[in-house]
């Protein structure tokens, strides 16, 4: 017997090993994006001879309480030997004040002579010119004229079930029906999900500031904004837009749908974070885009979309995606607008999701960027056809505020990987909703659910192939269910072979049949399992994460919920081998999380290590509760 029993544990946790192995090899980080350590610093000249003006200089000073050296004193002391050369210095943005970064004003001749003279300094981990980013190329390149052509012409898609807004231009909207759109509709609309805009603003609310009386657009009324914020001096503040970009951005993300106006957004859910880089003429410094990323992560956001670029590199804006990647923030980034073979940044960087902009025909556009960080593409329209025969262009129509007009709102139809951009930032908030936060799991499942035109796994051209919100949603929901059932299985050959399957319950039953009290505890078993591991359905921690905005908390991914159930309901014999099933389900669910971490934990600090070892602790504790419930069943107490 105790050999059996040997070598069925040898056997339970080989396969179990094994098992790890698999999903962690499938699910490893295949990021080919530029990482920080990669990236030299941009200097003066290097601006100077793509065009700007090269009187800004970025000092980004080692971080005293993180270990990197220097103290708060020498640092002061540093930067007022600067400033004793008669230059102009500032924190670079009021988030940037306790991330040590400083921003130096000078001519381009007494910067560059900065670079040579603190080049290597300890107290200075980075020195770079504050460049100028802005939207990318033919950004407005839009068509705003709607004379209702073909309203009523919708192509037939039949197959899945799919839900139709009310929205009266939602016939127009051929790029949402190119994604599955309607399809994802059916599983989940994004809420729960927080997506921050980083662009020129959104016109969310009614504001009047200086001489500009701003309004808000009337297709996000009812769309919930949180935390909006601006990263500029002297212009709108709280987030709001005064060029018209960001707004339309926005709309392709959470435009008010199902409202009986206008148009509808992927995830309408789903709450915006506006955050305003960029000026009224879409204009913006690296510094205050890194700002945005850092408190965007800082404020719980899930997503975040930059429709936004330039063509220089910038190791602060790379450090910044990292620091939101490892805060479990996905990162959605535009490819480019300039019709070559290089992404271009911030969609370069390791930690974002580049993506380019496909056609009507789902065909990779004239304009969009390509190259070897590319990793998905989505539609971005192109204003200057009708492929389709709707009598309108086909470019991608929101609600946004006039062209640099705050004052007024209009239809628009812009074209732009800026556009594409915001299609998988949606479908990446219905993803988020569905439970999977890790930005790993969220741009895993954005690549392996995209369909390639040319049935390719990858190429430059397309990256992984078009987003597909049908399969990404249903693959957030489903994905994991093989495995997590494996586990179950394995878990419970491990941990409660021995006891008897059929058996575990039954003995404490007083009542019935052996036959039938085996029955129940056998069937209780099973129920118990699939419903902690989502068998059939969503996994009942993800069920309550859902209902009670506690989604990925450490209290809801630990012992503590099939504890308390043991505790409250272990006296009704009936329900224990229930009670053990629980146990071991909801053991599988965290051995599994532990392995491939699709919900980051909530609560726990210290990053993805530690939350893998809360997951694992638990999972041990929750095998061990199953067991001792299994025996409880299985050896009635003496009296």
């Amino acid at each position: 017997m105790q050999r059996h029993q040997a070598a069925r544990i040898a056997l339970a946790g080989t396969a179990l090993f094994g098992l790890s192995c698999l999903l962690a090899w499938q699910h490893r980080d295949l990021d080919a994006g530029l990482s920080a350590d990669d990236i030299p610093g941009t200097l003066i000249a290097q601006e100077l001879a793509v065009g700007q003006d090269g009187r800004q200089l970025l000092f980004d000073l080692v971080e005293p309480e993180a270990g990197e050296g220097g103290s708060e004193a020498e640092l002061a002391a540093l930067m007022r030997s600067i400033a004793a050369q008669g230059l102009d210095v500032e924190p670079a943005g009021f988030y940037a004040e306790t991330e040590h970064l400083w921003r130096v004003h000078g001519t381009p001749a007494q910067l560059a002579a900065l670079e040579q003279e603190f080049a290597g300094h300890p107290l200075i981990e980075g020195i770079e010119a504050d460049v100028t980013y802005s939207l990318p190329t033919d950004a407005l390149a839009y068509y705003d004229e709607h004379d209702g052509a073909n309203d009523d012409a919708e192509a037939h898609k039949p197959g899945h079930p799919r839900f139709i807004p009310d929205d009266p231009m939602w016939r127009l909207q051929w790029n949402f029906e190119a994604i599955n759109v309607p399809e994802a509709w059916m599983h989940t609309r994004g809420r729960g999900a927080v997506v921050a805009v980083i662009d020129t603003g959104v016109a969310y609310k009614d504001l009047k500031w200086k001489n500009i009386d701003a309004k808000a657009v009337p297709d996000l009324a009812g769309i919930e904004f949180v935390d909006g914020e601006t990263f500029l001096s002297n212009a709108l503040p709280e987030g709001l837009d005064d060029h018209a970009h960001g707004t339309h951005v926005t709309g392709t993300i959470a435009q008010a749908t199902n409202n009986g106006v206008g148009v509808a957004g992927v995830a309408h859910k789903a709450k915006i974070m506006p955050l305003k880089v960029l000026a009224g003429d879409g204009r913006g410094s690296v510094a205050g885009i890194a700002n945005a990323i850092r408190y965007a992560a800082d404020h719980n956001a899930n997503v975040i979309n930059m429709s936004l670029g330039g063509p220089l590199p910038s190791r602060v804006l790379a450090k910044a995606v990292q620091y939101a990647h490892d805060k479990g923030v996905t990162v959605v980034c535009a490819a480019g607008n300039e019709k070559r073979s290089k992404i271009s940044y911030p969609a370069a960087y390791e930690g974002s999701v580049a993506v380019a902009a496909t056609d009507w025909e789902g065909k990779r556009t004239f304009y969009s960027n390509w190259g070897k960080q590319l990793d998905i593409s989505a539609p971005g329209g192109d204003t200057r056809s009708d492929k389709n025969g709707d009598g309108q262009p086909d470019g991608i129509l929101q609600n946004t505020i006039a062209i640099q007009d705050p004052s007024r709102n209009e239809y628009l139809w812009f074209q732009g990987t800026s556009m594409a951009s915001p299609h998988a930032a949606g479908v990446a908030g219905l993803i988020v909703s569905q439970g999977v936060t890790n930005p790993k799991e969220v741009e895993r499942i954005l690549k392996a659910t995209a369909h390639h035109p040319n049935n390719k796994t990858w190429d430059d051209q397309y990256g992984a192939g078009i987003i597909d919100a049908e399969a990404a949603a249903m693959a957030a929901s489903s994905d994991y269910r093989g495995a997590r059932m494996g586990f179950a299985g394995l878990l419970g050959l491990l941990g409660l072979g021995g006891l008897g399957f059929a058996g575990i319950g039954a003995g404490a039953m007083q009542r019935g049949s052996v036959g039938r009290r085996r029955l129940v505890a056998g069937a209780g078993l099973i129920a118990g399992a699939g419903l902690a591991v989502g068998g059939l359905t969503t996994p009942v921690a993800y069920t309550i994460g859902t209902a009670t905005s506690l989604l990925g908390s450490g209290l809801l991914l630990s012992a503590l919920l099939p504890t308390l159930a043991v505790l409250v309901l272990m006296q009704i014999k009936s329900l224990r081998g229930f009670l053990t099933g629980l146990s071991l389900g909801w053991a599988a669910l965290l051995a599994h999380g532990a392995v491939v971490l699709p919900t980051l934990v909530e609560g726990i600090p210290g990053g993805a290590g530690w939350d893998r070892l809360w997951l694992a602790g638990n999972a041990v504790l929750c095998l061990w509760l199953a067991r001792k419930v299994g025996r409880a069943g299985v050896e009635p107490t003496s009296k």
